[in-house]
């Protein structure tokens, strides 16, 4: 006799691919006392729990867990095709890509071309956020995974490392340091910034100079890159950013200095993330391989 059914373990797979019950009832449009209902008699069956539980924090899938969802999966798979036999299923199969503002004029293009490629069948979807908006996005669902900067992304998250990026100094040709072949945050902390106004971005970059022990003066928040590289050459301050268009002028055709910032510790990982750390579905797999083949420096 069957005591559990495939509806609850397609149920009990979802919140560990999604990683909170709130995702996995919106990717599945059900309830999330559905789910949660679920997951307890899956779990009062076995006699075990399948996921750790902290207050504030994104459900874990323990060993056990990990386990038992590698196999119902494969139950899951197994009937589906069991029911392909009979008539063809029924519905689209979709990917929604998200990608980090800064780096979208550069990646994201040949990102959508690759994906086309690799899965033609798939119905494929794209948005550009700030940090915050890519975070809520793909934990409630918006996004099967995305292309950022490893930044405010918590043990919840999975993250393939694609390449290191170097921040930049951008100067005004006239600024001291512009006859400089590189910089570094020391040298920087001497003279008025321009930082992000995007939250996490001036966090981080705020964070490398006072853990030196620095404390710059901040002379704008610019609302976007290029807006900072403008700034920046009408001689306003300092901009800093990860993401260096190869062009020496703004856009309204002002010359440009860019400089690599030498610090080590400023380094950063461009990676590409999904919210949950359990097994995921065979689709996001073929396409986070061909984004990584694409993608990844060695």
């Amino acid at each position: 006799m069957l005591y559990l059914t495939l509806r609850q373990y397609e149920y009990v797979c979802a919140i560990g691919r999604y990683g909170s019950l709130s995702a996995a009832a919106q990717r599945l449009n059900v309830s999330q006392p559905a789910l949660s209902n679920a997951l307890t008699r899956v779990e009062s069956h076995l006699g075990y729990p399948l996921f750790a539980r902290r207050r504030g924090a994104a459900m874990a899938l323990t060993p056990q867990g990990r386990k038992f969802i590698e196999e119902a999966e494969a139950v899951l798979n197994r009937a589906a095709l069991l029911e392909q036999s009979k008539q063809t299923l029924t519905g689209e199969n979709r990917l929604r890509l998200g990608c980090f503002v800064d780096l979208a004029p550069f990646l994201l293009a040949q990102s959508l071309h690759r994906l086309r490629e690799a899965l033609p069948d798939v119905v494929l979807t794209h948005g550009v956020e700030t940090f915050e908006g890519l975070i809520s996005g793909l934990i409630d669902g918006r996004y099967d995974f995305a292309l950022t900067y490893d930044l405010g992304m918590d043990a919840g998250f999975l993250c393939k490392k694609l390449f290191d990026s170097t921040p930049h100094a951008l100067l005004s040709p006239d600024h001291t340091l512009a006859r400089a072949e590189q910089v570094t945050l020391n040298e920087l902390a001497a003279y008025p910034l321009i930082l992000s106004k995007e939250g996490l971005s001036a966090q981080h970059v705020l964070a490398l100079f006072r853990r030196n022990g620095l404390n710059p003066t901040i002379s704008h928040r610019a609302e976007s890159l290029e807006l900072s590289r403008s700034l920046a050459a009408h001689g306003e301050g300092i901009g800093i950013s990860y993401t260096s268009p190869k062009s020496g002028f703004s856009y309204d055709q002002v010359r440009l200095v860019s400089l690599p910032i030498t610090d080590p510790e400023a380094t950063e990982s461009v990676v590409l993330a999904r919210h949950g750390t359990g097994p995921t579905d065979p689709l996001i797999t073929q396409a986070e391989h061909a984004l990584v083949t694409l993608l990844r420096k060695d």
